[in-house]
């Protein structure tokens, strides 16, 4: 076939080729021919497997959609009886233990927070990667965390006024963090090493040592001038910078120029629901990013105020040991690394068999546990994990035959690609009902793989409307959050993931913060994460990362694991309580209307970049202007959630389409500034951005599991083509 390469049954688009034969596979032990073999009869065995398990989807969707069409009930003894006989609620095995071994301390027995960004993006992948350690002066400056009263307004040039708030804010947190036998950090006029131990010099001439001493860890420079004092709380490290010629530091009294924070453990880099990749061309770049991550040597080089800047990847930072001052401590200069593969649902046509397009999920894990064996065998500039694992996040799984054959496939990678049994590591993603209900079942299925669960409320909200389409109209949007489902769904997850004995294996973990604009809310809102059991929590920026790690040094989260340890929580009756309207009179025409504006705007402001700018995600300002962190999560809860009122009669088609143009015209005003933008109006029906955009709630009914992606692609090559 023309653009692509054969090798037996399959078709390789020449682009991914080159890149496999070139790039990927070269330092891997594994021979071109075996690859190309191994992965067509993978492909051959697996590929029935994946459509069967996408036919029970829409199988069991078909039985729940006649149930609410007979007008039964949508909830109680009869309604879980009903999900049981169609095998939609499995059996919950009694017993189920993790046994995953050779877990990075990251992912297990540290709690911190968790990047989550488009790997198709270098500079966001780098930020990413090297947001493991935070200048916390610079997230306190540079947020609303530090009010602007008393002059204290951010501006283009230093206010000193703003830094000195910042400097006392956190010399509060050290004096609770790394408290003083006596004094406080405030009052500290110098620290010195005396006979490996750290003492402060007060301003009044006094001495004093740290209220625990083996918190302090490490230095940097000579024990007479130290550059740099390292200490440790609740398992993660900080730093304390001193340098009596910084522009800071020399207007502190003990010379601290900086704090910094260890801050994002871990990063997922994504190439699922942030990321626009729709053909052979797309998808290479998402390997080839994954491949300069995993050998460390993946650089951008951009301009920033007018000089050309590169970044790369950050150093290990090393101390001399405060315990022995022969032995220097490494830790890890960056973010240990995930990689987040597609789904079952989708299929790409960068490779096909037998002249059809393959199963994107099943590309996707061949081809980037081939580019984590760089890492394995010790192939790059530096180590992503040092016990050797591939961490694989599986998205949008539904119950526990779909985890079951991900573990089936990742036995066939590692087998293609000479991989130690269980080197791939699996993370669950929680974000579906049939999951949700069957988490138990669902760890059981990956026992030895599993190293990571989370909850996500938009993915999991969209997959509620859209299972229960037809039970009635659901609550307005802001109301679910605070519905019993919601509650019951992110409670069971953890107390599940403890009974499977997750802790000390893997990661619990909770969603997101979406309004990087608003830091002082994030770190109201967020403490509850780690309260929770969560040890981990997803963050929409580095600067975010850093605030949010404060939490984690203030709760020990394994404390609180083990306190919950005991904890017995099903929640089932309550996760499966749809979170319907109830009395449609409750809601006014105003509120309707706001409702159906909310979601169409958000819905475009999002579309119209991902089809015409191929961007995956991004800051997309909200009806009132409020930048949200919005990806196809986003997307799939607006769309289906205007679906759903329209199926119920609660809004009309007429309604909707008049808030589309109305709405497309605000979305083009708000995005003038960008040069790269192209416009809906006045010619929406020229726009592939718009008519994506009223497909996805026109169409929403129809979409296999209220999927976005079905339509997104197709209307995105549309505009690739047409361009």
């Amino acid at each position: 076939m023309k653009g692509y390469i054969q090798h037996g049954r399959l078709q390789v688009a020449e682009v991914l080729d080159s890149f496999i034969n070139t790039q990927a596979l070269p330092g891997t032990q594994v021979e071109p021919a075996a690859f190309w073999q191994g992965f067509e009869a993978l492909l051959i065995d697996l590929t029935p497997q994946n459509k069967a398990l996408l036919e029970k989807r829409d199988s069991l969707q078909a039985q729940i959609d006649s149930y609410h069409k007979a007008n039964r009930s949508a909830g109680g003894d009869e309604y879980l009886s009903f999900l049981q006989e169609i095998g939609y609620l499995q059996p919950q095995p009694e017993q189920v233990t993790a046994t995953t071994q050779n877990v990075d301390p990251e992912i297990a027995t540290m709690a911190g927070p968790q990047l989550v960004v488009p790997i198709n993006n270098a500079r966001y992948a780098l930020n990413a990667a090297n947001a493991r350690w935070g200048s916390l002066y610079d997230a306190l400056y540079g947020t609303d965390v530090i009010s602007n009263e008393g002059g204290a307004e951010a501006g283009k040039s230093y206010n000193p006024a703003r830094g000195a708030k910042v400097i006392a804010k956190s010399k509060e947190w050290l004096d609770v963090m790394l408290p003083l036998a006596n004094g406080s950090h405030a009052n500290v006029s110098g620290y010195e090493l005396q006979n490996s131990q750290l003492v402060a010099r007060l301003d009044t001439g006094e001495t004093t040592s740290l209220k625990a001493p083996e918190q302090y860890v490490g230095y940097q420079g000579s024990t007479s001038a130290p550059t740099s004092l390292f200490f440790c709380h609740n398992g993660l490290h900080f730093e304390l910078q001193i340098d009596a010629n910084d522009p800071i530091g020399s207007s502190d009294p003990a010379c601290v120029k900086d704090i910094v924070l260890e801050a994002a453990l871990t990063t997922i880099m994504d190439c699922e629901d942030s990321v626009a990749a729709v053909d052979a061309e797309d998808k290479t770049l998402v390997y080839a990013n994954w491949l300069g991550l995993m050998k460390g040597d993946l650089s951008l080089t951009m301009e920033k105020n007018g000089r050309k800047i590169t970044r790369a990847m950050q150093q290990d930072k090393q101390f001399i040991s405060a315990a022995d001052p022969g032995q220097t401590i490494t830790l890890s200069g960056r973010s240990l690394m995930f990689v987040r593969n597609v789904g079952h649902l989708m299929t790409n046509d960068a490779i096909l068999l037998d002249g059809e397009p393959v199963y994107e999920g099943i590309m996707d894990g061949v081809i980037t546990a081939l580019i984590g064996k760089h890492d394995v065998l010790g192939n790059g500039k530096y180590k992503n994990s040092q016990k050797g694992s591939i961490y694989i996040v599986k998205p949008k799984m539904h119950g526990p035959e779909e985890v079951a054959f991900t573990d089936t496939l990742f036995g066939r990678i590692e087998s293609i690609l000479g991989l130690p049994t269980d080197t791939l590591k699996m993370g669950i993603m929680d974000e579906e009902r049939r999951t949700s209900i069957n988490l138990k079942a669902c760890i059981g299925a990956a026992s030895s793989r599993v190293a990571f669960i989370n909850t996500g409320f938009l993915d999991r909200t969209g997959d509620e409307i859209h299972t229960s389409m037809y039970a009635g109209p659901f609550a307005p949007k802001g109301d679910l959050k605070a519905m019993p489902w919601i509650q019951a769904y992110e409670k069971a997850n953890v107390v599940t993931g403890l009974q499977c004995g997750l802790s000390g294996r893997a990661q619990i973990g909770k969603g997101m913060w979406a309004i990087p604009d608003q830091m002082a809310n994030m770190m109201e809102a967020k403490v509850g994460h780690p309260k929770s059991g969560a040890n981990t929590a997803w963050v929409p920026s580095p600067t975010a990362a850093t605030l949010h790690s404060l939490h984690y040094h203030d709760i020990d989260v394994f404390g609180i694991q083990r306190e919950m340890g005991n904890t017995h929580y099903d929640g089932t009756k309550e996760i499966l309580t749809i979170p319907l309207l109830g009395d449609t009179a409750s809601l006014t025409d105003t509120q309707i209307q706001r409702e159906v504006d909310n979601n169409v705007q958000g819905i475009l402001g999002y579309v119209v970049r991902w089809v015409h700018q191929g961007i995956g995600c991004s800051k997309v300002p909200d009806i009132n202007n409020v930048g949200l962190m919005e990806d196809r999560a986003t997307l799939r809860i607006s769309s289906q959630h205007l679906a759903n009122w329209l199926v119920h009669g609660i809004i009309s088609e007429q309604q909707v389409m008049q808030s589309l143009e109305t709405m497309a015209s605000l979305v083009d005003k708000q995005n003038e500034g960008d040069p790269d933008y192209l416009p809906m109006t006045p010619n929406v029906s020229q726009s592939f951005g718009f008519q994506a955009a009223k497909a996805l709630i026109f169409e929403g009914v129809s979409q296999p599991n209220g999927y976005t992606e079905p339509l997104l692609h197709q209307k995105r090559r549309e505009m690739k083509a047409a361009m």
